[in-house]
C-alpha cells in the first residue's frame, strides 16, 4: 500500500459508514469521490441530488474539525461553509461545495486582498472567543511554552539515530540555549492579556474561498487553542514568500495591522505591535503540536516522509519573526 493512502479510508467498511452519513444529510449520493487522502485527512466530494458537498475525516490526533465548524457555524455562519452534517464523535464533516479556493482560482494575492484575509480572520477568532474551549481543543498557553520546547526537544532528542522523528544533538543543545528567550517573548505576550481563541493554524489562500464578497474559511484540523496573535504566522510568511517581502518591509506590516486593528479596543494598537514578534514566535509551537498530533499514527513508512516535521517546526524558533523581531534573552557561553 503506499505511503499515501490509508488502512482506514479506503475500506468497504468505512465507505459504507461514510455513505450512510451522507445519505442521512443529502440522500443517497450518486457519487462519492475521494480527492485527497494523506495520513492526518482524507476528503471526498459528493454528488447528491444534482448538487455537490464535501465529506471529511481527520486523523485521532486532530479529529475536532467537526466540532469547530459546527460551533462555528452558530456564531460565525457567514465566515465558514455551510453544515450539511457534522457527527463529532467520528469527526465526520459534510459541507456545501463554495467553489474554487482562492489559490484554485490562480490570480495573485496582494496586499489588499491578504489584509481581508488577517482581518476576516480575525473577526472570527473574535466570535470564537466565548465558546472555543468547549470544543476539545489543545491549550498552547504563552505561560508554559517553555515547558513545551524543553520537553519537546528531549523527547525529540532521545529517539535513536535513523529514527526519522529525531532532533539532531547540535541542534537539540541550540534549542536549549534558546529556552531563555522563549520564556522572553512569552513574558512579552502575557502581558498583553489578550483572550484565548481559536488558532486556525494553516491559514494560507489554499484553505480560504471568497464569495460573493464574502470570506470563507475552512480545515480546521491543525487548529489550537491559543492567545489570537499567533493566527498571523502562516499568513504573513506565506505572504512574505509571495511578495518576496523582508521581515522589515512596510506591506508585511500594513497586512499584519489589518489584524490587529480588530483587536483594537481591547489592546492599544502600538502594544500588539510591539508584542506580535513575539507572539508569531511562539506560534511556531503550534505547528509542532498539529504535526506531532499527526505524526503520532502514521505507520512506518508514513514517518520516513512525514516524521522529521516536529523537529524541523521547533527548529524554525531559531529564526527571526516574519514580522520585526522578537526580544532575545542574552544567553551566557
Amino acid at each position: 500500500m503506499s505511503t499515501w493512502t490509508s488502512a482506514v479510508w479506503g475500506t468497504e467498511e468505512f465507505l459504507a459508514e461514510l455513505c450512510a452519513f451522507i445519505g442521512a444529510a443529502v440522500g443517497v449520493p450518486d457519487r462519492v469521490e475521494r480527492l485527497a487522502d494523506r495520513p492526518w485527512s482524507a476528503v471526498w466530494r459528493v454528488t447528491a441530488g444534482g448538487r455537490t458537498s464535501y465529506a471529511k475525516q481527520n486523523c485521532p490526533g486532530q479529529a475536532h474539525e467537526a466540532r469547530i465548524v459546527q460551533g462555528l457555524a452558530q456564531v460565525a455562519p457567514e465566515y465558514v461553509a455551510p453544515v450539511l452534517a457534522a457527527d463529532p464523535e467520528r469527526d465526520l464533516l459534510l459541507t456545501g461545495d463554495l467553489g474554487p479556493t482562492l489559490r484554485e482560482q490562480g490570480r495573485p494575492t496582494d496586499v489588499d486582498q491578504w489584509c481581508r484575509l488577517v482581518a476576516d480572520a480575525a473577526v472570527l477568532q473574535r466570535r470564537a472567543t466565548a465558546t472555543a474551549d468547549s470544543w476539545g481543543l489543545a491549550v498552547l498557553a504563552p505561560a508554559d511554552a517553555t515547558t513545551y520546547v524543553a520537553n519537546a526537544v528531549g523527547r525529540l532528542a532521545a529517539l535513536e539515530a535513523g529514527d526519522p522523528r529525531r532532533l539532531e544533538p547540535a541542534m537539540a543543545a541550540r534549542l536549549q540555549a534558546l529556552l531563555p528567550s522563549v520564556e522572553r517573548w512569552a513574558d512579552v505576550v502575557e502581558e498583553v492579556d489578550l483572550p484565548f481563541t481559536l488558532v486556525h493554524n494553516d491559514l494560507h489562500p489554499s484553505n480560504v474561498v471568497l464569495t460573493d464578497g464574502t470570506t470563507r474559511f475552512f480545515d480546521f484540523g491543525d487548529a489550537v487553542l491559543g492567545e489570537p496573535l499567533g493566527n498571523l504566522l502562516v499568513p504573513l510568511d506565506t505572504a512574505r514568500d509571495e511578495l518576496h517581502a523582508t521581515p522589515d518591509d512596510p506591506r508585511l506590516c500594513r497586512i499584519a495591522d489589518a489584524a490587529l486593528e480588530v483587536w483594537s479596543d481591547v489592546v492599544p494598537i502600538t502594544a500588539l505591535r510591539a508584542a506580535l514578534p513575539s507572539a508569531l514566535q511562539l506560534a511556531r509551537l503550534a505547528r509542532v503540536e498539529s504535526w506531532r498530533r499527526c505524526v503520532a499514527t502514521m505507520t512506518a513508512d508514513q514517518r520516513a516522509v512525514w516524521g522529521s516535521a516536529p523537529a524541523a517546526w521547533l527548529t524554525t524558533l531559531l529564526e527571526v519573526s516574519p514580522v520585526g523581531t522578537a526580544p532575545r534573552s542574552r544567553v551566557r557561553g
